[in-house]
């Protein structure tokens, strides 16, 4: 395919992606109050004292349920874009290679709302303890900007959302013959660089942060390892 022929299905594949994303938002902002409510949920469970969430802009809070809406619709609508990501790269993949779509878009899928789970049951509690009792040492009482909160929140969600995708993105690039394990031992040098630059890019502009997607980020490429080993094992 020429290359306005490969641009002209990357724009179909976003604007269905994205249709799928605006379709999703009207149920998404709905219960926009309900989502909203359920992430503060770790950072009021902590019980810190003096602890309460502001607002400080008029508009704030409806902007805050609209942006509530447009992160649920990414969540809901994820093996939409997983799909239409497929949709993109299987022209350039051998037929037999093609049998893996349902698959990819399965486990990918699954894995990502692993990682928003594990982001919001396990470090939402962990980091959020030790940032906020940082407060208690200075003595002075947290009154934290609900629009901060949902940024800081819902960035760290989607972050360990997409790099929980990796183990499945070095299963099956070894399953069709790209990399394999013994490529991502040699290169792991440069892995935990990448690791580091895939922190900053996906983490909020916070040190605390990066070290909270970091460690998680190193372990997924160790199982990314594991991942493409049994990948290579199942091709031969």
């Amino acid at each position: 395919m020429p290359l306005t022929s490969h641009l002209a299905e990357l724009r179909s594949c976003l604007i269905k992606a994205l249709a799928a994303v605006l379709a999703a938002f009207i149920p998404s902002f709905t219960y926009a109050e309900l989502i909203f409510g359920a992430l503060t949920v770790p950072l009021k469970s902590l019980q810190i004292p003096g602890l309460k969430l502001i607002g400080t802009a008029v508009s704030e809070a409806f902007f805050t349920k609209m942006k509530v809406a447009f992160i649920a619709s990414i969540f809901l609508t994820f093996p939409v874009i997983l799909w239409q990501t497929w949709r993109f790269i299987a022209p350039g993949l051998y037929e037999d290679e093609k049998r893996y779509a349902r698959s990819f878009v399965f486990f990918g899928s699954l894995f990502f709302l692993l990682g928003a789970w594990f982001c919001y049951e396990v470090m939402f509690r962990v980091g959020f303890r030790f940032l906020l009792e940082r407060y208690q040492v200075i003595e002075v009482r947290p009154a934290i900007r609900i629009a901060e909160y949902l940024s800081f929140s819902s960035s760290l969600l989607l972050a360990f959302g997409v790099v929980f995708e990796l183990p499945i993105v070095a299963y099956f690039l070894t399953r069709i013959g790209l990399m394999d394990h013994r490529f991502l031992i040699r290169e792991i040098r440069y892995g935990v660089i990448f690791i580091f630059i895939l922190a900053a890019v996906l983490a909020p502009p916070d040190i605390v942060a990066h070290v909270l997607l970091s460690f998680p980020l190193a372990v997924l490429y160790g199982v990314s390892i594991g991942a493409a080993y049994l990948a290579s094992r199942n091709r031969s």
